[in-house]
């Protein structure tokens, strides 16, 4: 192991939780019941994105006219139908590589755009908030993914330099992000994989949960 890395700070939502497929169907689903042809495409490019810059992003897609709250309370109310009804999913190795981070003493912190109140919502009804040391939304800093500040107030409540951190994301926003503060930056892919604009901005690039140990 290196004794270089004492602490772990992931995103949530495509790293953690298998839920970066909803955000996408839904924030889709919602446009389009507002008469905006929002695809795949769209909702991709502002995920992980802190509510300023996805504002800016999908007016620049669809005019200044974009009602973004509205379409962002429709996506919230399908989504919430959708999970109520069919339950959340972690991804593979969560809990037992959440599990291994604690047994092995490092300190764990989560980085993530989602809501306070839902992301607690969310890791307990799978058994995987306590695993946290530290909990830190977009809501909590002056400017979310893509700058810097949420991994770097991470970092501060972990108590450790974020060059002595491993930050995990699954896409560029939070890539972008994580390497910004100066974090190891290790991709999980999910709905993205690795391309030009991220590869030099990673630290590595793992399998799934259970493969970031090798970067341990």
């Amino acid at each position: 192991m290196n004794p270089d890395i004492k602490g772990i700070i992931s995103d949530m939502d495509g790293v953690i939780l298998d839920t970066e497929k909803l955000y996408v169907r839904f924030w889709c689903e919602a446009a389009l019941f507002y008469g905006y042809p929002m695809e795949t495409h769209h909702a991709l490019s502002i995920r992980s994105m802190a509510r300023p810059f996805a504002i800016a992003k999908l007016k620049g897609f669809f005019g200044e006219n974009f009602d973004y709250c509205k379409v962002h309370d429709k996506r919230i109310e399908l989504m919430d139908k959708f999970i109520s009804e069919n339950g959340i999913e972690s991804k593979p190795g969560a809990a037992e590589f959440l599990g291994f981070l604690k047994q092995n003493g490092y300190r764990v912190a989560l980085a993530t755009a989602t809501a306070p109140e839902r992301t607690k919502k969310y890791l307990s009804a799978l058994g995987l908030y306590d695993y946290f040391d530290e909990i830190v939304c977009a809501s909590m800093v002056a400017k979310g993914k893509p700058e810097p500040d949420i991994y770097l107030y991470a970092a501060e409540k972990l108590g450790l330099a974020p060059e002595n951190c491993i930050a995990l994301e699954d896409s560029f926003n939070g890539i972008k992000s994580a390497s910004s503060a100066g974090c190891k930056t290790v991709m999980v892919p999910d709905l993205d994989r690795p391309n030009a604009e991220a590869i030099p901005l990673l630290y590595g690039v793992a399998d799934n949960l259970i493969d970031v140990k090798r970067f341990l």
